[in-house]
């Protein structure tokens, strides 16, 4: 069993480290004008993973802030996994040909599952997916656009396509540090048998504890950017916990 990873978050906007308030791009607040330095400030206080997301390319459908991504895929040296407007082979490989361990898909997954299955096979353990729901229903495209498609039918889906990992995330509870939301992703662990990371609604160690016991139902990590930053979680005492279990 791979042990439970806690992974720092950085989401771009106009080159500089923000977070948004439920993904709406009329809610950040900026954190950091050099989203280089804050990735090596997680990476130094002991970070084996990050999770990049160009809001930008999200919003647009093709990436959008790739010279910053390709500046810290090159100073961190630990995996790092992107998303946001990935939507082509070429955005894939593109991406790849950089060092970014794991690329993030979601709109093209849930768009051409046939196609995504095949890159799943042409890029073995390199895609993952990102079922990202709002009270369980998947919206799409930088999350403005909602569906009514059920995350667990979207989340067999991705599993059938075989791919590397699935990220959840409840998009109501992002950025909201009111906790994640853990009914659902209980029943996404019942659903399928793919590694899972949760993201949205961290706020406090108790959430990391509260999820510590799902790591046997098949959660690999936990990806936190909100409370990182304004301080409601320390990086380093969640790793210690996460490390302990």
């Amino acid at each position: 069993m791979n042990p439970m990873q806690l992974i720092p978050a950085l989401d771009l906007k106009g080159g500089r480290c923000v977070r948004l308030l439920q993904g709406r791009m009329d809610a950040e607040t900026v954190y950091s004008d050099d989203p280089v330095a804050m990735a090596r400030q997680w990476v130094e206080q002991g970070a084996k993973w990050l999770h990049i997301v160009d809001l930008d390319g999200a919003v647009g459908g093709e990436p959008r802030n790739f010279p910053v991504i390709e500046h810290i895929v090159q100073r961190v040296g630990v995996p790092v996994q992107v998303g946001g407007g990935i939507r082509t082979l070429e955005h894939i490989e593109r991406y790849l040909r950089i060092g970014v361990a794991r690329v993030i898909i979601s709109t093209l997954a849930v768009e051409q599952p046939a196609a995504t299955a095949e890159l799943c096979q042409r890029f073995p353990a390199q895609i993952a997916v990102s079922v990202d729901a709002r009270h369980g229903k998947v919206a799409l495209k930088g999350w403005r656009e909602g569906t009514a498609l059920d995350y667990l039918d979207v989340a067999r889906q991705v599993e059938a396509c075989r791919a590397a990992a699935l990220i959840f995330t409840a998009i109501q509870r992002d950025g909201t540090r009111t906790g994640p939301d853990l009914a659902r992703l209980k029943e996404l662990l019942a659903a399928v048998k793919l590694p899972v990371l949760v993201a949205g609604g961290m706020g406090s160690l108790a959430h990391v504890r509260e999820l510590l016991p799902l790591q046997g139902a098949g959660l690999r990590g936990i990806i936190i950017g909100k409370a990182l930053y304004d301080g409601s979680i320390d990086f380093r005492e969640a790793l210690t916990l996460v490390q302990s279990e």
